[in-house]
């Protein structure tokens, strides 16, 4: 696998990850002890796309 294949496909993983995050956090119940522990998923999920573009 070349170079740019293998940075394209950690990429779309990257941000695939990230969306499920997303869609997840979107399903948890609208309580407050839900909301919490979500936004901390979500933070820290979504992270790890912006954290590997930036590298």
């Amino acid at each position: 696998m070349e170079d740019f294949e293998f940075r394209d496909l950690l990429k779309n993983r990257t941000k695939n990850l990230a969306l499920r995050y997303i869609r997840l956090y979107q399903a948890l119940p609208k309580n407050t002890e839900s909301q919490v522990i979500g936004k901390q998923l979500l933070c820290s999920g979504t992270s790890i796309a912006a954290n590997y573009r930036a590298a």
